[in-house]
């Protein structure tokens, strides 16, 4: 008996990736056609109907106009307030009832106030400086805030935050002037160690002359480094 011979199976063409059919093309030269011609009607329309784009200009420079004078406005609104800035020490929405992270913010608000660029840097990894600020005479200051839940009561600033604070103001910020704020007090090795380093503290007496009479920390303070262009304060 003969064997049978097994089926011979017919191969398929695949066709090949990123290949298109003729209607593919076709399709799409008919929907280019059609973009072209609305172009060409719309760029038409446009130079009969001119005035439109005269209009347009007009109206997107008053917008323009607008939203700059909104912006010039908003920020002389900014200056005046923080001008006009003064904060108490005790009672409702003084300093003594704030959170350290909203203490930090009304230090850098004072600076502006005395017409510094002033910026919050305060958070985790900040190298032991809160706010960083450069006054109108160009130095930089590195600003560490220590605000005390009981400030009268409580356990004064020891030296180690100016220890830390020395050991990063200028290599890693840059700055000219270190401080330490605090609506509290500060231990007598921070008082002698600050006095030796040229590290300027701000205690509570100070702060709340500094904060609620408009004077410039720089005049507050008794001493503070000289201005980059020799000029004395």
């Amino acid at each position: 008996m003969a064997s049978r011979r097994p089926p011979v199976r017919r191969r398929r063409r695949r066709r090949r990736p990123g290949r298109r059919s003729d209607a593919t093309w076709i399709a799409y030269g008919f929907a280019g056609l059609i973009a072209f011609g609305l172009v060409v009607a719309v760029v038409r329309w446009l130079a009969a109907n001119w005035w439109v784009l005269v209009a347009a200009a007009v109206v997107a420079g008053a917008v323009g106009a607008a939203v700059v004078r909104g912006r010039v406005l908003a920020e002389r609104q900014r200056q005046l307030q923080a001008a006009q800035l003064r904060l108490a020490l005790s009672g409702p929405g003084g300093i003594d009832h704030m959170k350290p992270d909203a203490f930090e913010y009304a230090v850098r608000d004072l600076l502006q106030r005395d017409g510094c660029r002033a910026h919050k840097v305060g958070r985790a990894g900040d190298q032991s400086v809160d706010v960083l600020a450069e006054d109108p005479t160009g130095r930089r200051w590195a600003v560490q805030c220590k605000h005390k839940q009981d400030p009268v009561g409580g356990k004064p600033v020891g030296v180690g935050v100016l220890y830390a604070l020395a050991g990063t103001y200028q290599r890693v910020h840059g700055a000219h002037v270190a401080v330490v704020v605090t609506n509290g007090r500060f231990s007598r090795d921070s008082r002698h160690w600050g006095a030796e380093q040229g590290i300027l503290l701000v205690d509570r007496p100070t702060l709340a002359r500094w904060a609620a009479g408009g004077t410039p920390l720089w005049d507050v303070l008794p001493r503070v480094p000289v201005p980059r262009d020799g000029r004395n304060n």
